[in-house]
């Protein structure tokens, strides 16, 4: 039982991949940031290489896997925690260091509490998130006003600035996002809410991967917030995924955010599990 660590995006879809596939529901971010640098390019969440991974357990099958990409956090598989727990070890001396790891629960927990261990820092939850997965999909009644509509390039500009306001509230690193946000306008996955000329919300999902997609990110601005924008375009774009033929259309939430976790569930979104993040003192 042990990690492989490499470079090569490669060789990491032709180990991981099958694994991965298996269940994309619950592998959502390490298939689906595999898939992105994939079709977008190997620097598309930043400068730096990324470095990939996979476990083999003891019957020779791959059992779990990981990917970072600087300046994100490690980011888990499902996997054993015995394999988590491994997994810091076999990272030492790799540069950058990781600011965190997020993963499912369990799972983040054994990698973070064995990095604290071989590195004598500081680790603290950074966040806990929920993974959905969409049932029978309701769409808010009664309705806001207004109308859902599929973004254009014409939006470019305002969606660029939006996904920028995202990720401030969000506290992710800042990032240069045109690739993604183009690649969701091209592929009709980003949606806008609009009661008049401007407007007032937007929803984007990443391409599909053996038959899921999640969504994300949701963002209204603060002076549009509290009148059901969010949740009628998240309900839009929702619709538009299964009419396209997505079989598991996920998305997290902040558990922190019990407003967002409420609307989901009304949605039609179940519970599918708990993930963490965690944050290493540098």
């Amino acid at each position: 039982m042990a990690w492989t660590l490499s470079d090569d995006l490669d060789a990491f879809r032709a180990h991981a991949g099958g694994f991965l596939r298996a269940r994309p529901d619950v592998n959502t971010t390490t298939l689906s940031v595999s898939s992105t640098l994939a079709a977008l390019g190997i620097d598309v969440y930043g400068d730096r290489p990324p470095v990939f991974g996979w476990w083999h357990a003891a019957d020779g099958e791959v059992a779990g896997a990981f990917l970072r990409t600087p300046p994100y956090p490690v980011a888990l598989s499902a996997m054993p925690e015995e394999a988590a727990a491994a997994l810091p070890a076999a990272l030492a001396g790799r540069d950058p260091a990781p600011p965190g790891v997020n993963g499912p629960a369990a799972v983040a927990e054994a990698f973070a509490a064995a990095y604290g261990r071989e590195n004598s820092g500081e680790v603290r939850v950074l966040r806990h998130e929920r993974l959905f997965r969409l049932g029978t999909l309701r769409p808010p009644q009664p309705a806001p006003a207004g109308r859902a509509r599929t973004a254009t390039a014409a939006d470019r500009d305002l969606l660029v600035a939006w996904w920028a306001a995202f990720r401030r509230d969000a506290g992710l690193p800042s990032s240069d996002d045109g690739r993604m946000i183009d690649d969701r306008i091209g592929g009709g996955r980003l949606m806008l809410w609009e009661t008049g000329p401007e407007p007032v919300a937007m929803a984007a999902m990443g391409a599909p991967v053996a038959g899921a997609a999640r969504v994300g990110p949701v963002y209204t601005p603060q002076a549009q917030r509290g009148r059901g924008y969010g949740g009628a375009v998240t309900a839009a774009l929702s619709q538009a995924a299964l009419d396209a033929g997505v079989r598991d259309v996920l998305l997290f939430t902040d558990l922190a955010n019990p407003t967002s976790n409420a609307l989901y569930q009304r949605l039609g979104y179940r519970v599918l599990g708990d993930y963490t993040s965690y944050a290493f003192a540098r």
